[in-house]
């Protein structure tokens, strides 16, 4: 992370390593390592070579027993098997990327209660664009925002207080003060 170290001291902030030591701590909790992320994009690679391989093969099997029903029939039974998995795959391919950008928008947004709010999402007017960003998502953050307010962290507002933390502050004040209240009530 000497890239981060970097910018850190460009931007002059003080105690690098302490601010390192956190964000090596905090970073895993939210993001996934690209070694992670490459050996996961690599199994899904293989896995959609295997489907056309299979698919592929399933074809040409289909093409040498032409004039056996039996096994006609059966290489279409699996034909749409397998046009089922994908599909199936697909969707769930997509819940996945939906949920993970759901839950990121309402982390940055300061979500209280991240799993009720997913369920307020309409998930079928987001649509994955080829960026991997979310079309749509932040119309419906904005609304849920809106409607459910009390769900999310609002920011603190007022003003600040007279207490910096001293004592009563200048007693000829605090006698002026006692003077008017005892003309007042005619003391």
């Amino acid at each position: 992370m000497d890239w981060l170290k970097e910018i850190l001291e460009k931007a002059g902030v003080e105690k690098v390593d302490e601010v390192l030591k956190s964000i090596k701590t905090e970073l895993p909790k939210h993001f996934i390592t690209k070694e992670k992320f490459n050996e996961v994009n690599e199994a899904k690679k293989q896995l959609e070579n295997d489907i056309k391989t299979r698919d592929k093969q399933l074809k040409e099997l289909a093409d040498k027993v032409k004039g056996n029903e039996e096994l006609e029939q059966k290489i279409k039974d699996l034909q749409e098997a397998n046009k089922k998995a994908a599909a199936d795959y697909e969707a769930k391919i997509k819940n996945i990327t939906l949920d993970n950008a759901i839950k990121i928008a309402l982390k940055d947004n300061k979500a209280k209660y991240e799993d009720l709010l997913m369920s307020k999402f309409d998930r079928e007017k987001l649509k994955i664009k080829e960026d991997g960003t979310v079309e749509g998502l932040e119309e419906q953050l904005k609304t849920i925002k809106e409607t459910y307010k009390d769900l999310f962290e609002q920011p603190i507002s007022g003003i600040e207080p007279n207490n910096k933390g001293t004592s009563l502050g200048n007693t000829s004040d605090l006698d002026q003060i006692t003077k008017t209240i005892q003309e007042n009530l005619g003391l």
